[in-house]
């Protein structure tokens, strides 16, 4: 019988790839890239780039470099079903071998899809209980970043599985940050990029790594994840591509709060001039794990509270990169009071298929009004245009201090018909 790591290589491998497959992968890859220069311009990024400029950019040490700085502003893409960011760890590691390796066009989107397929369905297998503890992005990543650097490098059937095995021997990242809002996040998605990489590069090479890495009885399922559900891993083998069933993030913050957030627009336009007394948000168990924080004392906790999006939202009729600064806290602190989160079906058993969340505001008119979304805009029930998904990944790179950034979004989105790979400003 073989491994659940050799079914996951025969599943990926049978899927076919469309023209509109190659579209969406360059569509994500743009997101992850724009998210990346954005990342630059900030006090982690600048740190970041500090450590790579101390010491020769190997592949590894690029790779670790572009995943910690694409997820470092909260707005790059989530596939629902596994809770992980697949962009700000399959993108670093594919765009990182694919530069040395002088790879451009429909090879690397394709390495793209594969990756983003891998890591997503062991997310989904990994059950409830490991988000608890564990960041599925850092412990589930390596799987796609392995496979797309796998695919890259021209790996068979036996050496992908190796490479699989060694991506989840090094699985790790954990939630603790929360509690400080340390900066250990962006350096989750920054080790899960580069331990699939060098997975891949050493089993290119003979190294060999454990096949049962899933299932075995000192494997990832049985140590980290106690309530795990081996068989989704390879269910429905015939559905789309998960990367086109990755959500991407128009808000700036966790997303957790944005089905609260997209709710709460909805109402800020009918508030006119009346005061708000109570805001209730009722949403799924995840994001109150994650997001209940109702007093945040730095920017980072103020985009994991679902209290201080809602107000945002409410207030400002708008979220954007100055919605959480010091400035934005004082002032959004009054009714950010006023807002009480609590678990609440449907919502609660939808979780993680839909992420939804239903926001009620009562008025000082006595007047109550609610909207609901079962699915956040941005998912694929209620998806992001390209010309959406321009002006996002346009917004960020301005914000990168491109002023000009048409070019860079062209060159990207061509390689959906082979076309070469664009220089990153700034990141070369």
């Amino acid at each position: 019988m073989q491994s659940l790591t050799a079914g996951l290589v025969d599943l990926i491998e049978a899927k076919p790839i469309s023209d509109a497959d190659y579209h969406a992968a360059a569509l994500f890859t743009l997101d992850a890239l724009a998210n990346a220069l954005a990342g630059r311009l900030t006090k982690p990024g600048a740190i970041l780039l500090d450590w790579a400029a101390a010491e020769p950019l190997t592949m590894g040490r690029e790779a670790l470099l572009l995943g910690g700085l694409t997820h470092i502003l909260e707005v790059d893409d989530l596939h629902r079903a596994s809770v992980v960011h697949p962009g700000c760890v399959v993108v670093p590691a594919a765009w990182a071998l694919a530069k040395r390796k002088r790879i451009a066009g429909r090879a690397l989107l394709r390495a793209i899809l594969k990756g983003f397929e891998a890591c997503c369905r062991v997310g989904m297998a990994v059950g409830p209980a490991h988000y608890k503890i564990w960041h599925n992005t850092a412990t589930c990543g390596p799987f796609g970043s392995a496979y797309a650097a796998g695919d890259l490098l021209g790996l068979d059937k036996p050496q992908l599985v190796d490479a699989l095995g060694n991506a989840g021997t090094q699985s790790a990242g954990l939630w603790q940050f929360l509690e400080t809002g340390a900066m250990s996040k962006h350096l989750h998605a920054g080790r899960a990029a580069e331990a699939g990489l060098l997975a891949a590069d050493l089993a290119q090479r003979g190294f060999s790594g454990p096949p049962q890495i899933l299932e075995g009885d000192k494997g990832f399922f049985r140590a980290a994840c106690p309530d795990a559900i081996p068989d989704r891993l390879l269910a429905d083998a015939d559905a789309p591509w998960q990367l086109r069933q990755t959500s991407i993030k128009p808000w700036p913050c966790c997303r957790h709060t944005h089905p609260t957030i997209d709710a709460a627009l909805e109402l800020a336009a009918k508030l006119g001039n009346r005061a708000v007394e109570s805001i209730q948000v009722n949403t799924y168990t995840a994001a109150l794990d994650v997001c209940d924080r109702p007093l945040p004392t730095s920017e980072y906790e103020a985009k994991f509270s679902l209290q201080h999006c809602v107000a945002a939202a409410l207030r400002d009729g708008r979220v954007d990169f100055a919605s959480f600064d010091a400035s934005a806290r004082s002032r959004l602190a009054d009714i950010r009071a006023l807002a009480r989160p609590a678990i609440a079906e449907p919502f609660a058993s939808a979780y993680p298929q839909a992420w939804g969340a239903r926001v009620s505001v009562r008025l000082d008119d006595g007047a109550e009004i609610t909207a609901e979304r079962r699915h956040a805009f941005g998912d694929p029930e209620n998806p992001l245009n390209d010309a959406a998904m321009r002006d996002k990944a346009g917004m960020l790179l301005r914000q990168a201090g491109l002023e000009r950034p048409d070019a860079l979004i062209d060159g990207v989105l061509a390689m959906a018909n082979d076309g070469a790979m664009p220089a990153l400003p700034g990141l070369q």
